[in-house]
C-alpha cells in the first residue's frame, strides 16, 4: 500500500501526558513498546508512566522542570518521559556514556530539577494508580549538542506537550508498528517515539544498532514504518546476500533523516524496496525549517532533499547577506511562520541569524521548481554516523593534554560512518609524545562517537596567532587522490 509523509495538523490536541491512558483505555492489551525481551501493553506502560510521575514527584519535580535522563535504550527512558510529561516538567534525554565530566557540563547548562542515571529507585507502584491532574508542559523537550563553540548547549523545543490521539502524522497509522532503532537521546528517534506511542502505534526500539537485528525485527513484527540514517542504511545494505534472508515485504514507509545521503546508496535502496516506500527529511533539532522527498520524486530529482514542507520559509544567501540566483549555491537561511526565536531557544549558546532569517550552517541550492539540493556541511561540523560532532569540543580537549601545542579536528571520509573524525596535533620539538596516553585522556572527555579514529603529529604551527586555523586546506591536503 503505498502512503506518503505528511505532516498532519492536530484538531483535538490533549495532553501529551494523558497519551498513555487514552490507548490503553481503546485496548489495554494491545502492545505499545517493545525494546530486547521485553513488551509492554498499552496497560501495562501506562502504569509503569504513572509509577515514574508519582516517583519524580517525589524528588520534587514540578511543572516546568528540567529533568535529565542519563538512561540506555530501553523502555525506561520512554516511561520517564511520559512521567514527566504527566507532571508538566520536561524530559531531556542523555547518553548515558557520556564522561563524567562531559555530562557534568551539560548539566550546568541544563540545571535540571533532578538528573537520573538509575532508573530502578524512580519507580512509585504503590501510587501508580492514583490520577494526576492535567498539565501541559510548555516545552515538549529539550536536547543536548556539543556547540559550535566546543562549549555544551541545549536546544529546548517551543512546541507545548500536546498530541491528538485520532491525527497519526509523518505517514504512520495507529495500527502501525514503528521500529526505531536510533539512540533516544537524539531528537528525531525520541520525537518519532513518543509521538507514535500517542497515537497508539506499537513502537520497537533498540538498545543499540544493529543492521541485521533491524531487519529480524522488520520481519518479526511485520513492521510497517522504519527510522534509518544514513550509516545504518549503509550497513544494512552491506549485509548483501544476507538481505534476502529476510521477509522486508511488510514495509510501507522508510524514512532517513540527520544526515546527507549519498545518492548511490539512496539508489540501491529505492531499487530494493521500491520507490514509493523510501522518504527523506531535511531538517534539524531547532526546527526552523524542513524539506520531504519521496523516493519517486528524486528519482527526478536526484540528490534533492526536496522541498519546503508547510511552516517556513526559506532564502539562499551569499556571504554579504543578499539573495543568491536560483541554482547558484549559498548558505541555506529558514524563517519560521512565528518568527525568528517562535521554534526553540538555546541554552548556552546564541543562534546563527540574519535578521529574522536562521541557519543550521549548510550551503546549497534551490532550483528552477523549488527543490533544495545540500552542496555541504558546514565547514567545521563534522556529520558521523549521523550525529553532529564539533571539532571545537574534541580540540579543547585534546589541548588539555600534556605537550600539545595546538590541535585541529577535521572529518575525512569514511565509506561507513560518512565521516571519522582525524586528530592533527602540534607537538614539541624537544619532546616525545605518546599518542596512545592521548587516547585514554580523551576517553575519560569524550563520548566514544565523538573519539577520533586516527591521530598524526606535527611540527608545523597549525594556527596563526590570532587562533585562526585553514581547517579546510589541512582537510583538502589529507584527502585520497
Amino acid at each position: 500500500m503505498t502512503r506518503a509523509f505528511t505532516f498532519v495538523p492536530p484538531k483535538n490536541p490533549q495532553p501529551l501526558g494523558q497519551m498513555l491512558d487514552v490507548q490503553a483505555a481503546r485496548d489495554p492489551q494491545r502492545p505499545a513498546l517493545t525494546c530486547g525481551s521485553t513488551t509492554l501493553s498499552r496497560g501495562e506502560l501506562a502504569f509503569r508512566a504513572r509509577a515514574r510521575a508519582h516517583a519524580l514527584q517525589k524528588l520534587g519535580v514540578q511543572e516546568g522542570d528540567f529533568v535529565a535522563l542519563s538512561l540506555p535504550n530501553g523502555t525506561a527512558v520512554l516511561e520517564l518521559a511520559f512521567g514527566c510529561w504527566m507532571l508538566g516538567a520536561t524530559p531531556t534525554p542523555l547518553s548515558h556514556r557520556l564522561p563524567p565530566l562531559e555530562l557534568q557540563a551539560m548539566l550546568d547548562v541544563l540545571q535540571p530539577r533532578v538528573a537520573i542515571v538509575d532508573e530502578r529507585s524512580v519507580f512509585d507502584d504503590a501510587n501508580a494508580n492514583s490520577p494526576l491532574p492535567a498539565r501541559i508542559s510548555p516545552h515538549v523537550k529539550a536536547i543536548a549538542s556539543g556547540g559550535s563553540t566546543g562549549r555544551p548547549k541545549i536546544i529546548v523545543d517551543h512546541t507545548r506537550a500536546v498530541l491528538d490521539p485520532d491525527a497519526p502524522s509523518v505517514g504512520m497509522r495507529a495500527t502501525d508498528t514503528v521500529i526505531i532503532p536510533g539512540p533516544m537521546y537524539h531528537s528525531a528517534p525520541f520525537g518519532l517515539a513518543y509521538q507514535a506511542l500517542g497515537w497508539g502505534c506499537h513502537v520497537v526500539i533498540m538498545q543499540k544498532f544493529d543492521a541485521a537485528e533491524t531487519l529480524r525485527l522488520v520481519q518479526a513484527h511485520r513492521a510497517e514504518w522504519l527510522y534509518q540514517v544514513p550509516t545504518m542504511m549503509h550497513r544494512i545494505w552491506r549485509l548483501d546476500a544476507a538481505r534476502a534472508d529476510y521477509d522486508v515485504s511488510s514495509l510501507e514507509l522508510v524514512c532517513h533523516i540527520a544526515a546527507a545521503c549519498p545518492p548511490w546508496l539512496k539508489e540501491k535502496w529505492i531499487e530494493w524496496l521500491g520507490p514509493d516506500r523510501v522518504w527523506e527529511v531535511y531538517s534539524g533539532t531547532e526546527a526552523i525549517g524542513a524539506t520531504v522527498i519521496g523516493g519517486r520524486d528524486w528519482l527526478e530529482h536526484r540528490g534533492s532533499v526536496g522541498r519546503l514542507a508547510p511552516g517556513a520559509s526559506v532564502r539562499i544567501l551569499d556571504e554579504a547577506g543578499e539573495d543568491v540566483p536560483p541554482g547558484e549555491i549559498g548558505e541555506i537561511y529558514f524563517r519560521p511562520a512565528g518568527g525568528l526565536g517562535s521554534t526553540y531557544h538555546y541554552l548556552g549558546a546564541q543562534p546563527k541569524a540574519r535578521g529574522e532569517w536562521e541557519t543550521f550552517g549548510d550551503l546549497g541550492r534551490i532550483d528552477a521548481e523549488g527543490y533544495l539540493y545540500i552542496a555541504d556541511r558546514r565547514t567545521d561540523l563534522i556529520i558521523s554516523g549521523g550525529a553532529n560532532i564539533y571539532p571545537a569540543e574534541i580540540e579543547a580537549a585534546i589541548d588539555a593534554f600534556p605537550g600539545v601545542l595546538a590541535s585541529v579536528a577535521i572529518g575525512l571520509p569514511d565509506e561507513d560512518l560518512g565521516q571519522r573524525v582525524h586528530g592533527i596535533v602540534e607537538v614539541r620539538r624537544d619532546a616525545s609524545f605518546d599518542v596512545e596516553a592521548l587516547r585514554d585522556f580523551l576517553a575519560q572527555r569524550l563520548v566514544t562517537y565523538k573519539l577520533p579514529r586516527s591521530f598524526e603529529t606535527t611540527f608545523e604551527r597549525l594556527r596563526d596567532d590570532s587562533g585562526k586555523v585553514r581547517r579546510n586546506a589541512l582537510r583538502e591536503a589529507r584527502l585520497p587522490p
